[in-house]
């Protein structure tokens, strides 16, 4: 057989029919009127015992609590609540309250993120270039240009000391090329001349 064939496999599956659990004998002794549901046996159970604690409040009215407690018996034989028997509901309903609020992913609670600002910036700058200079007409570099510092004029004597006076800052005058690749730039568009 082929490693082609063998990964060519095909299932079907019937729905499963579902048969309610039921409790009908005892060892070889058949329960009377059964079998019974769990729901039945539970509410016998618990009926039976709340009706031994409480002989005292209901005995005068005689077998009429006896009769309601099998007539109750009787009733939760086949309920559904939507769709579900009552002790798989009330199972669904303790574990929907056991469940995280957020409920769980992988198995674990799942948790929201804790909050936090977000914070950012941003700058514009400008993208247009101003056009190359020729190289004859190139400034020359800014080195060159910076103006001597100015001498502090003399003012009032406060006492004061001169690192505290604020100077004026000085704007660094840009003309032409100052990178290497805009100068090679400038150069090979003016003829490659040096």
């Amino acid at each position: 057989m082929s490693a082609a064939a063998a990964a060519r496999v095909g299932r079907f599956y019937t729905s499963a029919r579902r048969h309610p659990w039921v409790l009908g004998k005892v060892a070889d002794w058949k329960i009377p009127l059964g079998p019974y549901t769990p729901a039945q046996i539970a509410v016998a159970v618990g009926g039976g015992f709340l009706l031994v604690k409480t002989i005292s409040w209901w005995s005068w009215m005689g077998p009429i609590p006896l009769i309601g407690w099998g007539l109750v018996i009787w009733m939760v034989r086949r309920p559904k609540v939507r769709g579900r028997a009552p002790m798989q509901a009330a199972l669904g309903w303790v574990l929907l309250g056991w469940q995280p609020r957020g409920g769980r992913i992988g198995g674990r609670a799942a948790r929201d993120r804790t909050a936090h600002p977000l914070l950012g910036g941003f700058t514009i700058e400008d993208t247009t270039a101003p056009a190359p200079l020729p190289v004859a007409q190139a400034a020359p570099s800014p080195a060159v240009q910076r103006r001597p510092a100015r001498a502090p004029r003399p003012g009032p004597a406060t006492g004061r000391s001169s690192a505290h006076r604020r100077t004026q800052p000085v704007a660094p005058a840009v003309a032409g090329p100052v990178s290497g690749v805009q100068q090679l730039l400038a150069r090979a568009q003016s003829g490659g001349a040096r």
